[in-house]
């Protein structure tokens, strides 16, 4: 079993956490928010006070924070990972930030021997509590070799994707495909009931035909009357962070990104309407305004 320092225990680390504890892990974690680690210390988990105080004497250290510039605090900055991380000891940045900045904490962390590697998860609470998240792997095969078990425990799909920066690459990828279907969900499900169709019943369809998926199993009955969740799977402002660094990539890379962009719009729309608070399916909400509806 491993030493694991756990850095941000927020709605995933709430998750991902216990699923260590359950598999025998030892679990020392830090927030920088206080007051969300009550249930996770009921659990088992032990609590630091910086970031370097979880690393200390860590295996392996996995941090999930919500951008770029909160990964490099955590893992740079004067109480960071970087200054009591053991030379034989692996640290993960599961965060969804740009492949530049991962690259500029690896590189860093290279310069004084030390192993750092880019594994974002891709899914929501709802997939790891439900134990079927995937997690993609960058950096050094042979640190890779030496987490993959105990990665397993947080979800049953581990994969290398080659070197350092190259997993929140394909993070971003899938968050671009993920948001277009979701908006293009709302959009036919606008369309279908503006021809007449109930809500009800188009969503039904659209769940029981070739074109649904798992994110639109779980989040397309969202939209059902009284069934949006007080507490947002990944809120409009969130899923917009991830796509200006789809869009950003795309202007990095000279690579088109048309749908992403409208995606995005959406994005903007709802939250020009009031609806930013919500989960990013609400864009449904969006294009039922747009047509003259409520």
């Amino acid at each position: 079993m491993s030493k694991i320092g756990f850095i941000g225990l927020g709605d995933m680390g709430q998750v991902i956490v216990p699923r260590l504890l359950e598999a025998g892990h030892t679990v020392t974690g830090w927030n920088r928010s206080p007051g969300k680690s009550k249930s996770l210390e009921d659990a088992g988990m032990m609590i630091a006070s910086t970031p370097a105080e979880a690393a200390k004497n860590a295996d392996i250290v996995l941090s999930i924070v919500t951008d770029g510039n909160a990964v490099k605090d955590v893992s740079l900055g004067e109480n960071g990972i970087i200054t009591s991380l053991n030379k034989e000891a692996i640290y993960l940045d599961m965060s969804t930030i740009s492949p530049e900045v991962s690259r500029f904490v690896s590189e860093e962390f290279d310069k004084r021997g030390l192993q750092m590697m880019d594994a974002p998860l891709s899914g929501s609470p709802v997939t790891v509590v439900q134990g079927s998240a995937s997690i993609m792997v960058a950096g050094k095969k042979e640190c890779y070799e030496k987490v993959y078990d105990t990665l397993l425990a947080i979800g049953p799909k581990v994969s290398y994707i080659g070197s350092n920066g190259l997993a929140v690459q394909t993070k971003l990828s899938i968050n671009l495909l993920l948001m277009v279907e979701v908006i293009a969900f709302g959009e036919a499900v606008a369309m279908a009931e503006k021809g007449g169709v109930d809500r009800q019943v188009v969503v039904d369809a659209i769940l029981n035909s070739v074109a649904t998926s798992p994110v639109l199993s779980y989040r397309g009955p969202f939209i059902l009357d009284g069934k949006m969740p007080e507490k947002p799977l990944a809120d409009v402002a969130l899923q917009q962070k991830d796509m200006t660094l789809v869009l950003e990539q795309s202007r990095l890379l000279a690579s088109p990104a048309p749908l992403a962009a409208a995606a995005n719009d959406m994005m903007n729309a709802s939250r020009g309407m009031g609806l930013g608070h919500h989960d990013f399916v609400v864009a449904h909400r969006a294009y039922k305004k747009m047509n003259g509806g409520e």
